[in-house]
Order: C-alpha cells, then sequence, then structure tokens
C-alpha cells in the first residue's frame, strides 16, 4: 500500500521520541479515516498526511479569528487531495527524496517544545513557560506549515502547492530564512525562555 498509490511508507521512522506515538505512519493509499476515528486523542491514529490535509481548510485561521480570508478553500476534499499530492510531486523532484520522509523530517524540527501560558494572578497578568503536549506540537508544526505557505501564495502567481511544497523542504532542513514554521518556533522558545 502507498500514499496517492505512488509512496512507499516502509521504512520511515520517527526520530523524535516524544513524537513516536503521535505521528501516524500506517500504510494506507487514500490518507482519509470518514470520520471513523471518533475515540478521545483520536488524531493519534490518524495518519500524518491526512492531518495535514485537514489543516490546508483552515490555512487563513490564526488565533479567534481569520486572519487572511480562506473561506474559498474549505467544502472540498477531492481540491486539498489534489493539491497536497501535487506538493509531494515537487518535494520529489526537487530532494530527490521519500516526500513523506521529508514531511516527517520537517513536522520533527518544526514541533515546538515550550510555549508561554498566561493566568491572571490578583490584577496582573502572569506569563509563564510551560512545557507543550505531543499532540499538540505536531498540530501547531502543521499549522504553522500550512499558515505560511498560503501567505506566501497569497496575491502572487506562485501556486499554493509549490509554496508548500517550498515550505516543507525548509522545514526539515531547519532553515529559519526559509521556513515561517521554523521562525515561529524560534520565537515561541525565546518568549518561553525570557518568561521561565
Amino acid at each position: 500500500m502507498k500514499i496517492f498509490g505512488k509512496w512507499d511508507v516502509k521504512g520511515i521512522e520517527v526520530r523524535d521520541p516524544g513524537l513516536v506515538r503521535y505521528i501516524t505512519l500506517k500504510p494506507c493509499m487514500v490518507p482519509k479515516s470518514r470520520g471513523r476515528l471518533r475515540k478521545p486523542f483520536h488524531k493519534s491514529q490518524m495518519h500524518i498526511v491526512e492531518r495535514l490535509l485537514t489543516h490546508l481548510f483552515v490555512p487563513g485561521h490564526k488565533g479567534k479569528k481569520h486572519y487572511l480570508s480562506s473561506g474559498h478553500c474549505t467544502g472540498k476534499y477531492t481540491t486539498a487531495y489534489n493539491i497536497l499530492k501535487e506538493t509531494f510531486e515537487i518535494i520529489e523532484k526537487k530532494t530527490k527524496k521519500n516526500p513523506v520522509e521529508v514531511l516527517v523530517r520537517a513536522v520533527e524540527n518544526a514541533a515546538l517544545r515550550e510555549e508561554i501560558a498566561s493566568y491572571q494572578l490578583g490584577g496582573i497578568i502572569v506569563r509563564k513557560a510551560v512545557v507543550t503536549s505531543p499532540q499538540r506540537r505536531v498540530d501547531i508544526a502543521l499549522r504553522l506549515m500550512v499558515q505560511g505557505s498560503y501567505q506566501k501564495s497569497r496575491g502572487t502567481k506562485k501556486s499554493f502547492s509549490s509554496c508548500l511544497a517550498d515550505e516543507i523542504i525548509a522545514a526539515s532542513n531547519n532553515d529559519p530564512q526559509g521556513s515561517y514554521a521554523i521562525r515561529e518556533k524560534e520565537r515561541i522558545e525565546r518568549e518561553a525562555a525570557g518568561a521561565r
């Protein structure tokens, strides 16, 4: 069984021990669970490619409101599926590696380890550094990669799939100049170190 009928997941291993249980690489042809996983932490059993696919529906969503409008991105699973398939083809052409493995390395590099929690103490708001849970680490990494590539492609002639491919390649190489996700991870971890 190969992803999109092209790329094999056999032999790909997660190097970050904290993320081993949260990055699923079960062999499947079409990464879609069709809502069958209805239990606590069901996201952990979803294929990592499917989790990236679901993030493609709201690439402009940031915080409590839509930072950039992404209403035209929602609704069609086949559209997101085709974008991701094209992205993987671009990654394979540029790196000559298995794109699923490149995605796993990108998620491992972009997954932040610490972030800031704010709470009220009397009349002031205190910021405190907290360790990020593994599930949230994967979610934030995927979200930042999709948001960064959407911002790069918006208002330009460059396609969303080519921007997403560049973002994933840069994140897998741990390059803060080319990757929005790595830049944001470093910024958040710097803030957390200051609040420690």
